[in-house]
């Protein structure tokens, strides 16, 4: 990806966060002509097994967003178990730290030297925590300082990106790199409700911010009109 241009369709990633895989099919038909991939969470995946994912991937490549978190072997056993299906993009947590990280990174690139396409990235801080819900953990400081802290820790140990807040992705490109992706989820255009997301950004200005991908769920897959919202979208990224 490093020296491409993307285009809105590249950057824009639709969370397919539905509860059946009939649901979530019919949708991904809807708005995969919109979207450069669409998102399968641990709940669907949960749901409907890895049969779904080669399903989807005849519409779009797939984020699967599985936020593996375990002891370095574990880690690195399940990753190699989802990697046959080739996802665009599998993630682990960074607060797994490094040992881990650098078993996933390395399940990754023999995957790669085999072929495959997949890409890893690593949670830095959920969007959905902010201020008050990460002192409660017992953090003192803001959490946009661990969360680069923690891309620091993926970038060293063989990542290919994060996923984070768009209000880190400008810092963490400056730190890691402009190669280093930036998937960048809490993303609500102009005028939504914020709902479970504590640090949120308009598409467009994720984008300016530095976001390689943007993730939008509910206001695609919750809007009367789906392809209609995601077209929106698109508009609104053409302006970043």
């Amino acid at each position: 990806m490093e020296g491409t241009i993307m285009t809105p369709k590249d950057r824009l990633v639709v969370a397919l966060d539905l509860p059946t895989g009939a649901e979530a099919l019919a949708m991904a038909d809807r708005v995969a002509p919109f979207a450069g991939m669409l998102k399968v969470g641990l709940e669907l995946f949960c749901a409907e097994g890895p049969s779904f994912v080669q399903e989807l991937q005849k519409r779009a490549p797939v984020f699967l967003d599985l936020k593996f978190h375990d002891i370095p072997t574990t880690a690195r056993k399940a990753l190699e178990a989802v990697l046959p299906l080739d996802p665009a993009l599998v993630n682990i947590h960074a607060q797994g730290g490094p040992a881990m990280i650098e078993a996933a990174s390395q399940a990754v690139r023999r995957h790669r030297e085999q072929g495959g396409r997949t890409e890893l990235l690593a949670v830095t801080v959920l969007t959905s925590l902010g201020r008050e819900e990460w002192a409660r953990l017992g953090h003192a400081g803001d959490p946009s300082e661990k969360a680069l802290d923690l891309a620091e820790l993926a970038e060293e140990h063989g990542c290919d990106g994060v996923v984070c807040s768009a209000w880190e992705a400008r810092r963490i490109g400056e730190v890691c790199g402009a190669h280093f992706r930036r998937l960048c989820p809490g993303i609500r255009p102009k005028g939504s409700a914020a709902q479970d997301q504590a640090r949120v950004m308009d598409p467009a200005t994720a984008v300016k911010e530095g976001a390689t991908w943007i993730v939008v769920g509910r206001p695609i897959t919750g809007a009367p009109d789906p392809e209609k919202a995601a077209e929106a979208i698109l508009r609104e990224l053409e302006q970043a």
